[in-house]
């Protein structure tokens, strides 16, 4: 019966009841009562519930009984609304049915590996092994209609804001100033390489250099580094950049396309201008660059209050040059022991050496350690902490990177604890004024935090040789939720500044010549001031999709091995291709 689809299962409602229709879909399940056989038929768009009669036709009613889970079939019958008492409210279509007169096989199915359900658990290595088995599945699909919206509203926006979208190429030279770049053997070049670009920095520089002064570019781009949740080989970033622009224009553009996003993808608003930060103050407050600040427990600094009292643990502590800070956790003081334990040891994972608690009470501190703290120092604590009674204090003293991470790592541990992480919620916030460089003690030399074409702060180039560490970026990042989604910086543009910068990190006249020496001769010739970021389209998307993995959002992920389960990549060569590349295997 061969002919062309008139609807697409999710599309039917009351509206069609009486017209005839010609579906095509999935054998989702199958419920044979006797006489009624009952089809849950399913496309992309949803589930119809079509229906066999043996009275309507015994033959095709017949055939339907051969039907399996998963056979693609097509069926043309007429809607009908559904009996009274048979209604399913949980389906778009679940007031209507339709009675089918024609059906054909188009496709059979053997028995499947795991069900195509959403509320199912599944290994990840049998799903990514049968990933176009996992994509049928509704919320497989659902995240990847999501991500087709979200590249759709990106695009449109940005157009409207003057960007254009312009493709870099994907063999490019192999710099490295990051991870492990991904290496392509060149045939025609005999012991040359390209490299898969780990992002279009240069490239994109280059074309503010060209004269595009807005550019963007939905990229691929690659990195041969250890994988987590949130990592891939290959990913996405929604690449920008813009010539005669300070951080504000930057910040502005960013704060709209994902005020836009939003609104037009989820429905929800987001609050603009973002929340900024220095990374002084992030680290200072939330003890990490990437704050989760949808809820409080901010650290607070106890560091002078505990020099006046008697306990010689933080004296100590604070003579040798370290900080006590601490957290209050609204009626905390109903914790156990046994939970005051395991606190303990959360903060020792991160490297502090112990953990002091106060419960608040209406008279003042409860511990161990309240001794050494006379009345009027406790109130003075429970005023700083703005605690109440019942309420609890947790302390770590240590030296000043040790606190902040430790209490920062409690914070998010004791947030899950307490659910008070609301997934609905999105809180963006910037952070700003990282520093320049960092010293690699292995290496023995200095390493730029973001990349080697960052600008530093005007006022801190004349420190750039005599003190480095002290040379603050201008780099930004963006954090949603406690994710870091994106990372941009105001550009040098000005060769004698780039070629002081590579000084500063060891790097010879020559050796930047043979890595960026084409990119040194480009700022020869008229640069604009320029500059722009690179949000990550896949974290944006899984948390838009309440996913805690970025494999999540996309079509064919690799494992946290880098490999390919569906295809078997990598996978060894012939040694013909080999020999064509002029490569000898020493393995």
């Amino acid at each position: 019966m061969r002919g062309k689809r008139s609807h697409k299962c999710g599309q039917l409602s009351e509206r069609d009841i009486g017209r005839e229709v010609v579906l095509m879909g999935w054998v989702h399940s199958k419920r044979d009562h006797g006489g009624l056989l009952f089809i849950d038929l399913r496309d992309r768009t949803g589930i119809v519930q079509i229906v066999f009669s043996p009275d309507s036709s015994g033959e095709i009613h017949s055939s339907a009984r051969q039907l399996k889970s998963e056979y693609v079939i097509e069926a043309k019958g007429e809607v009908r609304a559904r009996p009274p008492g048979t209604v399913n409210p949980c389906l778009s279509t679940g007031g209507i049915e339709v009675l089918v007169k024609d059906m054909e096989i188009l496709s059979e199915a053997q028995p499947l590996p795991f069900p195509i359900e959403n509320d199912i658990e599944i290994a990840e290595e049998a799903r990514l092994q049968y990933r176009y088995l996992d994509l049928r599945r509704p919320r497989m699909q659902s995240n990847l209609i999501l991500r087709h919206k979200v590249c759709q509203s990106i695009r449109n926006y940005l157009s409207q804001q003057g960007f254009i979208e312009i493709e870099t190429p994907m063999l490019i030279k192999s710099t490295p100033e990051g991870a492990r770049d991904y290496l392509v053997p060149s045939r025609l070049n005999p012991g040359c390489f390209y490299a898969l670009p780990q992002s279009p920095q240069m490239l994109k520089q280059l074309l503010m250099i060209a004269g595009f002064d807005r550019y963007f570019q939905i990229a691929r781009c690659f990195r041969d580094e250890d994988l987590r949740a949130d990592r891939q080989p290959e990913f996405t970033q929604i690449d920008m950049e813009m010539s005669f622009s300070l951080e504000e224009d930057i910040f502005a553009v960013t704060e709209g396309m994902m005020e836009t996003v939003f609104r037009e993808v989820l429905g929800q608003k987001i609050e603009v201008p973002f929340i900024r930060l220095t990374y002084e103050e992030a680290l200072s407050r939330y003890g990490t660059d990437k704050p989760d600040i949808r809820y409080g427990m901010e650290i607070m600094d106890f560091s002078d209050l505990a020099e006046a009292s008697r306990f010689d643990v933080f004296r100590k502590v604070l003579n040798n040059s370290g900080r006590i800070k601490g957290i209050s956790v609204s009626k905390g003081a109903e914790f156990s022991r046994k939970d005051l334990e395991e606190f303990t040891a959360v903060v020792s994972s991160r490297g502090a050496k112990g953990l002091a608690w106060f419960c608040i009470t209406s008279e003042g501190l409860e511990s161990t350690i309240a001794k050494y703290f006379d009345t009027s120092l406790q109130r003075r604590f429970c005023e700083k902490a703005k605690a109440n009674a019942g309420d609890l204090l947790l302390l770590v003293a240590d030296a000043p990177r040790v606190v902040n991470e430790a209490l920062g790592f409690l914070r998010s541990y004791l947030a899950e604890r307490l659910k008070l992480v609301d997934s609905q919620i999105f809180k963006f916030v910037w952070i700003t004024d990282f520093p320049m460089f960092s010293y690699n003690e292995q290496l023995k030399r200095y390493e730029p935090e973001h990349h080697p074409f960052t600008s530093p702060r005007e006022e801190d180039i004349p420190f750039l040789e005599t003190n480095p560490s002290s040379v603050r970026a201008r780099s930004y990042d963006l954090v949603l939720n406690g994710v870091e989604i994106g990372s941009g910086s105001i550009r040098i543009h000005r060769k004698d500044l780039q070629e002081r910068i590579f000084r500063v990190m060891g790097i010879s006249e020559e050796e930047a010549k043979e890595r960026f020496g084409f990119f040194l001769e480009a700022l020869n010739y008229g640069v604009p001031p320029h500059g722009g970021i690179a949000p990550g389209l896949d974290r944006i998307v899984m948390l838009m999709a309440g996913c805690n993995s970025i494999r999540e959002v996309i079509a064919f992920p690799k494992t946290q091995r880098a490999a390919c389960p569906l295809t078997g990549a990598p996978s060894a060569v012939d040694s013909r291709q080999l020999k064509e590349l002029h490569i000898k295997l020493d393995i």
